[in-house]
């Protein structure tokens, strides 16, 4: 367990040692939340759904986990090339534990980018329905992190080379992202579309934290809990069988 926890405080203090990432991380989530929450709000208002700013909040808190999860495997590739990882490798220690302790660390490192955005969220005038069942979206929040942490490292896990990893994953997280319901509610959809929308697990992570920040979601709160949490299982393996094979 002592190298879990080693790794899991690496990756925290990588956050944390640079200033200008944390900085630049929070400003598309801004980007978004102003321009969207400000300039769709009228329009939103008009059709009678409420107040935009916030059903659009809980999808940029995913969108900013999202990124900040699945762009955590980059790490991977880095540690490779300056030598860090194949030190980590030749250790004694199961690879399964050193996955799971950067993986933990990245998950974390994205949930405490969550927890910014939602500050920051507050000025543009969202606010927390319930406070107590906002702590619900804490747990949430980590579950979606964990999911798209995994993800990423198996990714890169199975690549040498930063541009591939970066082209890979921007092809696959856009649209994620974009067919989640993170900017459009999910009634009267087309099939097709929603069809997309229920085979793609950060739909139930976003749908998740509308519920407990807004009282809005679409589907259940257990339903969205059940499909993030076998689909993580099912990345478990998934990541595991990929790390055991990497070569550093």
């Amino acid at each position: 367990m002592e190298i879990i926890y080693i790794l899991w405080l690496r990756q925290i203090k990588r956050y944390f040692r640079s200033k200008a990432r944390i900085i630049g991380s929070l400003g598309q989530p801004l980007l978004f939340m102003l321009a969207f929450g400000f300039g769709f709000g009228p329009i939103y208002a008009k059709a009678g759904e409420g107040n935009y700013i916030e059903f659009l909040v809980p999808g940029i808190i995913a969108m900013s986990i999202l990124f900040m999860a699945t762009f955590s495997g980059l790490e991977i590739i880095w540690d490779r090339q300056f030598g860090f990882l194949k030190e980590m490798l030749v250790a004694p220690v199961s690879r399964i534990k050193i996955m799971i302790g950067r993986c933990l660390g990245g998950a974390t490192v994205a949930v405490l980018q969550g927890l910014i955005v939602l500050g920051l969220s507050y000025i543009i005038g969202f606010r927390v329905h319930n406070f107590l069942a906002a702590l619900g979206a804490i747990f949430f929040m980590f579950l979606i992190a964990f999911l798209f942490t995994l993800f990423g490292t198996a990714i890169a896990s199975s690549l040498k080379d930063v541009q591939g990893f970066q082209l890979i994953v921007n092809f696959l997280v856009m649209p994620i992202f974009f067919l989640s319901g993170a900017f459009f509610p999910l009634d009267g959809l087309p099939k097709a579309i929603m069809t997309v929308v229920k085979f793609n697990p950060l739909s139930y992570g976003v749908d998740a934290l509308r519920g407990t920040l807004g009282n809005l979601n679409h589907f259940s709160l257990m339903t969205d809990f059940y499909v993030l949490g076998l689909i993580i299982v099912g990345f478990l393996f998934l990541t595991s069988y990929l790390f055991s094979k990497i070569e550093a």
